[in-house]
């Protein structure tokens, strides 16, 4: 992974500064206060941290904004978790009755993570990144995303990178966060396509006829598929690779193409035939022969965390935590700049930092004495990380909050006219 220039031994003296000046607490707010339409959503909400040398505080709460930045501002905690929302208020989980404090609600939330991919990326491995594999990343929000708002129909989906070396989204709609744990497991499910462990030779077994989620999402892997899998991580290039891509044909074609390969190198010549021979065994086989869909799946299609994805109770990173390790921050993606994001743009700790004590230009200059005439510390909040490459990152999270404001409105108005009507 490039280096950041970012030093994780500083981290105890940039987070003062992180959460005094630059961490976004009213958007974090507004966000998780979901417009006030359910009594208490905030204040039952369970967050937890993680403060250095891995000290871990689950059940804290937080009746306002306010008393949520003063406690964070006084831990600085190297993670912030979210976790559900509950029936009595997290912090007070031990004077609750046995068995009465219950997790009733959370978004929806999806954990991709780059290790997962391990078998089917050569250029790195473990926590290691680069721009080749995180093509993977890319390929699993396309699917992912059209799914969550075409086959279920949600509207409020917040993507987030999560720091190093995965991505998460929150489905936000009040219809998700309400979903119990088995219509969580069952969405989870149906998202799920690559199955079985190291040891399992073939991941995906399709079936006829083709699910249609399936062939949405091979439309988007057959776009990728070429680029990443014959060409970055070269899978017909290498005898070892070519091996386990042979493995997962027929035995009678995989003798055929072992012949073929032999006189053709080329991988996109190797592919091709590949195909030929799967069509060919569709037009006599009687059952499906989909060897080169299942082939392309198990290469890009994305492979989720189900158990994140199942519980009410799960604990996810927040947005705007820092990662601990690469000092970069937990940033909201914005979808349509999704092609060419790229995971070591995203601003560290330490470069928001440095960019606070930059000398400001003119203009500038007279902006804040504009500001200052009308101050607030909420107001030089914003003035401050407008100053830093943060900026642009709480802007997407700007955008999709009015989102979920006009929805927030929408069962606002509802619940007045009810209230009209008794």
């Amino acid at each position: 992974m490039p280096s950041s220039g970012y030093d994780s031994g500083c981290l105890p003296d940039l987070l003062p500064l992180y959460y005094r000046r630059l961490f976004p607490f009213s958007q974090y707010h507004r966000w998780l206060n979901y417009g006030g339409v359910q009594k208490n959503y905030f204040q039952n909400r369970e967050f937890s941290f993680t403060l250095k040398d891995d000290i871990y505080v689950r059940y804290q709460s937080f009746t306002t904004q306010s008393e949520l930045e003063k406690e964070i501002q006084k831990m600085n905690p190297y993670k912030i978790d979210i976790g559900a929302i509950y029936s009595h208020r997290p912090s007070q989980h031990n004077t609750v009755k046995s068995g009465s404090f219950q997790a009733l609600e959370k978004e929806l939330v999806f954990d991709i993570d780059m290790t997962d991919y391990d078998d089917v990326r050569s250029c790195c491995s473990a926590a290691d990144i680069c721009s080749k594999c995180w093509t993977l990343m890319t390929v699993a929000i396309h699917i992912l995303d059209r799914a969550l708002r075409e086959d279920f129909g949600f509207q409020h989906l917040l993507w987030v990178y999560s720091g190093r070396r995965g991505v998460h989204c929150w489905v936000c709609d009040e219809a998700a966060r309400k979903l119990s744990v088995a219509a969580r497991s069952a969405v989870a499910e149906y998202l799920s396509l690559v199955k079985g462990g190291d040891e399992t030779v073939k991941k995906v077994v399709l079936t006829d006829p083709v699910h249609p989620m399936i062939k949405e999402s091979l439309t988007v892997v057959e776009k990728y598929f070429p680029q990443y899998a014959l060409q970055d991580q070269e899978i017909l290039s290498r005898k070892e690779s070519v091996d386990k891509v042979l493995a997962m044909v027929p035995e009678d074609v995989r003798k055929e193409l072992q012949q073929d390969f032999q006189n053709e190198k080329k991988p996109d010549s190797r592919w091709k035939l590949i195909k030929d021979h799967a069509s060919r065994k569709q037009a006599t086989a009687k059952k499906g022969q989909h060897f080169e869909k299942e082939i392309m799946l198990q290469y890009c299609y994305p492979r989720l965390d189900v158990n994140v994805s199942k519980g009410v109770n799960h604990l996810l990173k927040s947005p705007f935590s820092v990662h601990p390790k690469t000092g970069r921050i937990s940033v909201p993606m914005d979808l349509k700049e999704l092609e060419t994001f790229d995971p070591f743009d995203v601003p560290t700790i330490s470069l928001i930092c440095e960019e606070l004590d930059r000398p400001r230009t003119g203009e500038e200059e007279s902006e804040e004495v504009k500001e200052n005439e009308k101050d607030s510390t909420e107001r030089r909040k914003i003035r401050d990380y407008k100053r830093t490459s943060l900026a642009k990152y709480v802007k997407y999270f700007d955008q999709f909050l009015d989102g979920l404001a006009r929805s927030w409105k929408g069962e606002l108005l509802k619940k007045s006219d009810l209230e009209k009507e008794f």
